[in-house]
């Protein structure tokens, strides 16, 4: 039986990630069942889904966090296509990421700005093959 939370979480995963969020998810019920659950339910269902910051804030801070971590680069790309996707632009995106060069370095900056770069070159590459 699926909780509320699980249900809420689902619901804001497909919102920010669409079919990809699901992809990862299912990919970890293999390895780790109960953490893909934790995901959905924790970040998703209780924090993502609070109505206090909209997704696309949400998302700015995420990039944020991603980016002075500097060691997540798959999810610093989920994150960036995930804003994409709830209005972000791509200029916002960089300007939230050389921001972060100020808190975190350049280092960490440059390595987002190319994950940003990659993300943003496959999105060309799928519409023009459309």
């Amino acid at each position: 039986m699926e909780s509320n939370r699980y249900t809420r979480g689902q619901e804001a995963l497909a919102r920010i990630h669409g079919h990809i969020g699901e992809g990862v998810m299912d990919t970890l019920k293999d390895i780790a069942p109960d953490f893909a659950r934790f995901i959905i339910e924790f970040p998703y269902g209780d924090i993502y889904s609070r109505g206090v910051l909209s997704p696309k804030e949400r998302q700015i801070a995420t990039i944020a966090s991603l980016t002075t971590l500097g060691n997540a680069p798959t999810e610093l790309k989920a994150h960036i296509q995930g804003s994409l996707n709830v209005g972000c632009t791509r200029q916002e995106i960089v300007e939230v990421i050389i921001q972060m060069a100020v808190y975190a370095g350049f280092p960490a900056a440059v390595n987002a700005l190319l994950v940003a770069k990659e993300v943003f070159a496959e999105l060309d590459k799928n519409k023009g093959s459309m």
